[in-house]
């Protein structure tokens, strides 16, 4: 294989595995919606499972999705900015 397809392939597995993350976590947010109004009518059991969850669970899941995004943010930036340079030359 190519350098390029290897590059390819690994930015493939990356924007897949962030896909699955930002589909967990829309999942437990709706859970958690879901145990909230559960709270309120008195059934205790989902919002206890939320809270035993939350850190080793959810808050790995926001942190990840929120580092990938920051990291393809900045990667788009600077490919931009090089591209502009590369053009001006």
């Amino acid at each position: 294989m190519t350098k390029e397809n290897n590059q390819n392939l690994l930015k493939q597995i990356i924007d897949n595995l962030l896909l699955i993350n930002f589909f967990t976590v829309i999942l437990f947010a709706i859970f958690f919606i879901f145990a909230i109004i559960m709270r309120l009518n008195g059934n205790f059991i989902f919002i206890d499972f939320i809270q035993r969850v939350w850190n080793p669970l959810i808050v790995p899941l926001i942190t990840f999705l929120i580092f990938g995004a920051l990291v393809n943010a900045i990667t788009s930036w600077l490919r931009r900015k090089l591209l502009a340079q590369e053009e001006d030359i």
